[in-house]
Order: structure tokens, then sequence, then C-alpha cells
């Protein structure tokens, strides 16, 4: 039992696509209010939610009590789009997140490798592709600083790779080997590499490079979810599952060992894997009890590549480079027909699509599935990130029933240079996510990690304020698109319920429902928008999946026995 909180149920009509809150959602001084006090749980599902005086009346010998001192009790947080094993991956890696330039990052580079003995690959990842896009880097200075390991450095978002003489000679990349479609190469002069590989030209590595057995698979996929566990999430969407990262899913399930629930997005670049489950079928979730860790009944789909990296693809060229518009569909990898196929079969059709003509393009896709809109409506189809919508196209998200599947922290880390990629006019269809609700289209939010950064706090505070963790800009970036604090904290809890069809068994506090809460330090509905810098200062105290406790960190005098 959770007592001795501000207990918010969520368990109301939704606001309006404009923000304003449903007549009975329990408001005071435009914020909403707690509706109860204390939670209980028994066998996984929640036996009680009301006053902290009618629950002691329900405490037995064996119930534990915990005195949550005022903090804020929600539904579990759910992080709808991560990469799971690849948080887990780059928590063995060398972490380039925030690095200033290239020598910065060569430094740090240089340290690490210093330990390793020669010949070993030496990875890292987290420098912003985005940001780096008009300075990119050369092998020619890590090549020098590292000479004996093969170095291959990701981007923050994965579109990049940046690798040196060794990386590229044990992959045997050279003047003569041909562009992949949908990637860049950059060359020199001369047409030799220089180290930088883009949107799907990363792919020429991947052969090269040790993958990891199936135990450390296992144990990354673990480390990567006791991570989220901590940060607060009950739950994540895993957004394109292979077949090695699906059997380290299955292994920990069986063995009881998944610490938070995945659903997941089988990954639309593993023919053999998608055969397998077109064959099976999706996992259905209608009777799913609160043991219901692991649940696979989406497909994933690349449409596009990158805005940072210019690999999005646009209806007109890249402000800042005339010529390029991006690179997309059968020229990306997108697999129409197979894709087709598991949404014929009952799939949750789930497509990354970024530029305006992917959108449209992955609209287009989405509209032809079956002969009526509500016949797609049906399979609730994602747009993973929707990040730059025409003008034309955003009502077919509402009419074709397409949930924006979307990153506030996007918006917060591009915002930089984002309006150099698309201009003054275009930049309006981007990150637009009250355009998209007033459209009629459903949202869900996520980090896209280990992309960008996953703490709750800071993922609310880009939603409300349309600021960045410095405040920036104070008025807030396009601040008509910014959402209300209920509508951000829906973003991450019921509206991701009704992503993955399991609106009717978590999503909100009610009795029946399972047992999945996050509790703060801070407030988030009831601080005001105006305020809301406060949210960032917060900390996850518990974290709760079907009725145990995953996570905690709360002040010990707060529990008892």
């Amino acid at each position: 039992m959770l007592t001795g909180g501000r207990v918010y149920t969520l368990d109301w009509e939704e606001p309006a696509p404009d923000g304003a809150p449903a007549p009975s959602a329990p408001y005071e001084d435009g914020t909403p209010r707690p509706d109860a006090e204390a939670i209980a749980f028994s066998g996984g599902t929640i036996s009680f939610v009301g006053s902290a005086a009618e629950a002691q009346a329900l405490v037995g010998a064996g119930t534990r009590v915990v005195d949550v001192g005022g903090a804020t009790v929600l539904p579990g947080f759910v992080d709808a789009h991560v990469h799971v094993a690849d948080l887990g991956g780059r928590l063995e890696q060398i972490d380039l997140v925030g690095v200033a330039d290239e020598a910065e990052a060569v430094a740090r580079v240089a340290e690490a490798a210093a330990g390793v003995p020669a010949g070993e690959w030496i990875l890292g990842w987290g420098w912003d592709e985005g940001a780096w896009a008009d300075r990119y880097p050369t092998h020619e200075a890590l090549s020098r600083a590292v000479p004996a390991h093969p170095v291959l450095l990701r981007g923050l978002h994965g579109f990049a790779l940046w690798a040196n003489a060794e990386a590229l000679r044990r992959a045997g990349i050279d003047a003569d080997t041909p562009t992949p479609s949908g990637g860049e190469i950059r060359r020199d002069a001369a047409g030799r590499p220089t180290g930088l590989f883009l949107n799907r030209a990363t792919a020429l590595f991947d052969a090269v490079v040790p993958a990891p057995d199936a135990a450390r698979l296992r144990a990354r996929v673990r480390r990567g979810l006791e991570a989220m566990a901590e940060a607060g999430y009950v739950a994540v969407h895993e957004a394109g599952a292979d077949g090695s990262l699906m059997a380290a899913l299955e292994s920990l399930e069986r063995e009881g060992r998944l610490p938070i629930r995945v659903y997941v997005m089988l990954s639309g670049r593993d023919p053999e894997l998608l055969d397998a489950w077109s064959a099976r079928g999706p996992d259905a979730v209608e009777g799913a009890g609160p043991d219901e860790y692991l649940i696979t009944r989406a497909v994933k789909g690349h449409y596009d590549g990158a805005l940072g990296s210019r690999g999005a693809l646009l209806l007109e060229d890249y402000a800042d480079a005339p010529g390029n518009r991006g690179t997309g569909s059968e020229g990306y990898g997108y697999d129409h027909d197979r894709i087709a196929r598991l949404a014929r079969r009952g799939f949750q059709p789930a497509i990354h699509a970024i530029g305006d003509r992917g959108n449209r393009e992955t609209l287009d896709f989405l509209a032809g599935l079956f002969p009526t809109a509500a016949e797609v409506a049906r399979l609730r189809p994602r747009i993973e990130h929707a990040q730059v919508v025409h003008a034309d196209d955003f009502a077919r998200f509402g009419r074709l029933g397409v949930i924006a599947s979307m990153q506030p922290p996007h918006m917060a880390e591009d915002k930089a240079w984002a309006e150099r990629r698309l201009g003054p006019d275009r930049i309006h269809g981007a990150y637009a996510w009250r355009t998209l609700r007033e459209s009629g289209a459903r949202l869900v939010f996520s980090s896209d990690l280990p992309g960008s950064d996953h703490a709750i706090p800071y993922g609310l505070h880009a939603a409300v304020t349309r600021r960045d963790r410095a405040g920036q800009p104070p008025a807030g970036w396009y601040p008509d698109e910014g959402l209300t604090p209920e509508e951000a904290v829906r973003g991450y809890t019921s509206w991701a319920a009704w992503a993955a069809g399991l609106e009717d068994r978590t999503g909100a506090l009610a009795l029946g429902r399972w047992g999945d809460v996050t509790v703060l330090d801070v407030d988030p509905l009831g601080t005001p928008a105006e305020r809301y810098g406060e949210v960032l200062r917060g900390r996850v105290l518990l974290t709760v999946v079907a009725g145990r406790v995953v996570h905690e960190a709360l002040p010990t005098r707060g529990a008892s026995p």
C-alpha cells in the first residue's frame, strides 16, 4: 500500500484537442488536483484507491505500508520508443554526449584506448550529427591519435558513423567501395572515404564489428531495462527488435527476469523474423493479465533518414543544402510488401518517418492497406517521429486514426539547427504537437533512447514549455505548439496504454487495473505551466510494476514493515 501521497488517477475524461480540461476532470485554480491519497495492490492489480483513512482500515498482517510523504503518485510512465539493448550496450562504450568539437572527442577516445590491448575495437557514441553537420570530422585526427585500434563512433541519433583508418581497413572500405542505396560516404577530392558515413551507409560496418553473444546481449537488455526502472518507467516500447534481440527478450521473460514490461515492434529489416511472426500472428491483448511482461504485436519500418544528417525525405530541397531532398522508401531499404503483409495479419504498423515527404508517403502507404479509413484505424497505426509534416497532411492523421509517436526531447535538442534545415516556412510544421492534436491525431511520447535523455522530468518539461534544460528560449520555441501539463503526462501514461491496445488494463489508477505506478518528488500535474521549470529538478522515488517495487529511492523513514 502507498499512502500519504498526492494521487492522480487520470481516471477521468482526457482534455479536449485544444488542451481545455474535460468537464469531469478534477481541476482547481487552473491545474488538476489529486483525486486520492492512497493506493493498494494485490495479486498484481490495484485493489484500492481512495483516502488515507479508508486505506488504513484495509491494512493486514502481511501488508507493506509505504508512506510516500506527500510525493506525487501517477499511473506508470511508459517510454514509447526505445532501443533498450543499445542503452545497455552504450553503458559499455565511450560516452561522447555533449562533446564540443572533434578535438575533445578525439582526446576522450585516445584516453580510453590507452588501457585497451592493441587491435581491439573501440566503440563510442553520442556526438551530435545534427549540430556537427556543417563541420563533420574526418578520420585523420582520430587515426593519428588511435592508430592501433579500429574505432567506430556512432552519432547521437544513430544516423552517422565516424571511423578511423584501421576501422576502414577492417571493413575493406576504400575509394572503390560503392555508396549504398539510401546512404552517403563522405569522400575527399580523390574519392577516398573521409571516415564519415551517413544514413544507410552506416550499415557497411555491421558485419565487421563483433556482435555480442547471446549471454552478453541478454545482460545488455537486462541492464537497459533496469536503468529504465530506475528512471521511473514501468514499460517501454522496443522500436525494432531483430531475431537476436527477440531471443534475448523471450529468454529473460521465461526466466522471470524482465524488470519492467516490454511492448515489441518487430524489425522490418529482419525478413526471416517477420516471416516467422507472420505465420504465427500477433500476441493477443484480450485477457492479458498483470504478469504479461512481453507483448509482441507491432512491426517497425524505416521510411526515411534523419533531419540532422539531412537524410529525412523532404518535398523540397533542404534550406541549407540546395539539391538535397534526403532519402527514403525502397531506396532506404523500406520493404513495402512485407510491412503491408504483416499489417494485414493484424500487426500494428509503426513506421519511422521524419521528413514532410516521408510522412506524406507513409500516410499514403497506410491509407492503401485497406479499402476504408476505419479498417486502417483499427490497427492503431503509428508514425514514429512525425517530425516534419506538410500543412496539407495534418488532418490525414486524424482521418486515418494514425498515432503520432513523438519525442519532446528532440525538439529541445534539435531547435539549434532545425530551422536552418527547413527554413522559416516549413519549420511551422515541425515538432507540431498542438497542431497534430487539433487535427484529430492521437499522440504518444518517448525519448528515442539512447539518442536523447530519457529522464521523465526532462521530457515533461520539454513538452510543456518548449524550452531546453537551460530554460531557453525564455518564451519557448514556437510556444503555440506546447501542451498542457495534463497532456504531457498523458503522453507518457494513458495515451501510451492506448497506443499498445492496453487502455483497459493500464494507463489509469483504477480498481482491477495493473499495479503499475510511478512516484515523483515533484508534481507535474499540479505545477502551473509558468513555473514548470521546477519540474526539471524532480526525482523518481518509486517504480512499481504489477504491485511489486522495482526501484525505490524513498527516505528510509518513509517505510514500515
